[in-house]
């Protein structure tokens, strides 16, 4: 602990034109090598060729598993690269077909069994969804989200994080979302706590066809109501709300702040719905097991070049090729993507905080204590306002509790736990309170004070 501790001052304190930042290590030219090679398989339908070492879904997984090694190389074999598939069927895939993820694991060096998932699918469909015979480039969906995952397990392998960094290319999403089910039943199974999941899908474009752009604006989705609330927790939030605070709304908001901090890079422009309109994504399984993941997504979509058959009429070319995607702003989002990974590994749990303020002239607002937590900031909102705004109501530090011990050894380290704060003549009825637990200077999202406001699946 004092170790940790004065390697976090000695940060504070060195200038911040001396500290290099992973995300600054992005290169749009990796990107578009990367993109360029996914599209040479051809088609990386699920249900193309598995064995086939150049074109097809099986060549293209193997390829990121083997991009993973290599990276892991680079490390001293700091990664941990595995096939995470599963032999499936259903309504577009009409006979048992494997479906497989390449995953990387980057073993957190204090809370192990706590994750933070980066993720995009690298399957790939033209106009029929059926069609696994021909050409399907997916150079954008999502050729984008993979060659993003790729860099980031670049720009942060060299890192220890206390945190475990999770980087997955999905198989199986344009038929029905296998691969994230698939990994999301993984990481259940492995009994892994999932602090966030940053699902990448179409990142790679900024102009849409009727010629609109948005080169500075990433668009983020979160879900309002919890996928997997209970009848008893659903009366809850009717009653007392919480259907703005979910731990997916919080983390998309707390991603919206950190771009704030870069006002070079892009911004955040929040959805507050959990995908497109009549469109899904791979966040969407985890979310139905209540892991806190959110969706990243262009500013505006081309509808032109994605889900078609290569083709041109009347003139118009459709499909979904290289030469329709700005790299410039697909490395703004793995930059972006990049600084949230980094923070989120540095940061501890959030907290699982409750508010006592029923019949009262004060709020008692009261949380978990969370492991290397260095200290905790107490946010509120007015209950019509959707921000937590620019900074927090009051930041408690965790004050080292003196030295023990009489005689015999001693330990001076050991924080004290810091669990509530009451706030006098605070009526608790107007107010969303939340709570974010810090290390040093990262913190992480906050969880509010609301039924099924905890950064946990329901029920545990």
């Amino acid at each position: 602990m004092i170790k940790r501790a004065l390697l976090l001052a000695a940060l504070a304190a060195s200038p911040l034109a001396a500290q290099t930042h992973p995300a600054d290590s992005v290169s749009e030219d990796r990107l578009r090598g990367d993109v360029e090679k996914l599209v040479s398989f051809g088609t990386r339908h699920t249900l193309s060729a598995q064995d086939d070492p150049e074109r097809g879904i099986g060549a293209a997984v193997n390829w990121g598993l083997e991009e993973f090694r290599r990276i892991g190389a680079k490390c001293g074999g700091c990664l941990e690269v595995l096939p995470v598939g599963e032999t499936v069927s259903g309504r577009r895939i009409p006979s048992p077909t494997l479906v497989r993820n390449a995953v990387a694991i980057q073993r957190g060096s204090e809370r192990p069994n706590e994750v933070v998932i980066v993720q995009g699918h690298i399957d790939s469909r033209v106009t029929d969804v059926m069609d696994a015979t021909s050409d399907a480039p997916g150079a954008n969906d999502d050729g984008s989200g993979t060659a993003l995952v790729i860099e980031a397990a670049r720009a942060l392998s060299g890192t220890s994080y206390p945190t475990t960094i999770i980087y997955a290319l999905l198989s199986g999403e344009e038929q029905g979302l296998y691969g994230g089910r698939i990994l999301a039943d993984w990481a259940e199974a492995q009994g892994f706590t999932v602090k966030a999941v940053l699902n990448n899908d179409i990142v790679g474009n900024s102009c849409g066809k009727d010629g609109y752009c948005e080169p500075r604006v990433v668009r983020v989705f979160s879900e309002g109501p919890r996928a997997d609330l209970t009848d008893d927790l659903r009366a809850a939030q009717s009653r007392f709300g919480g259907e703005n605070d979910s731990p997916g709304r919080n983390l998309s908001r707390w991603v919206a702040g950190l771009a704030e901090k870069h006002p070079d890079g892009l911004q955040v422009r929040q959805i507050w719905r959990t995908d497109r309109m009549g469109r899904g994504g791979d966040q969407v399984p985890f979310l139905q097991k209540g892991y806190p993941a959110i969706r990243f997504t262009v500013g505006v979509e081309d509808f032109d070049h994605q889900h078609q058959d290569l083709r041109t009429e009347d003139g118009v070319f459709y499909g979904d090729t290289i030469d329709e995607m700005d790299f410039a702003y697909l490395a703004g989002v793995t930059r972006l993507n990049v600084r949230a990974l980094d923070a989120l590994a540095r940061a501890p749990m959030p907290p699982k905080v409750t508010m006592d303020a029923a019949v009262k002239t004060y709020t008692d607002v009261s949380w978990s204590p969370v492991n290397d937590a260095t200290a905790y900031e107490v946010w509120k909102r007015p209950t019509d306002q959707p921000f937590w705004g620019d900074r927090p109501t009051e930041r408690m530090e965790n004050p080292p509790s003196g030295c023990v011990g009489e005689g015999r050894a001693t330990a001076c380290d050991v924080p004290v736990a810091i669990t509530g704060k009451s706030f006098p003549g605070v009526r608790g009825d107007d107010w969303i309170f939340g709570v974010a637990a810090c290390a040093g200077e990262f913190c992480s999202p906050v969880s509010s004070a609301v039924p099924g406001g905890a950064f946990e699946p329901v029920g545990r």
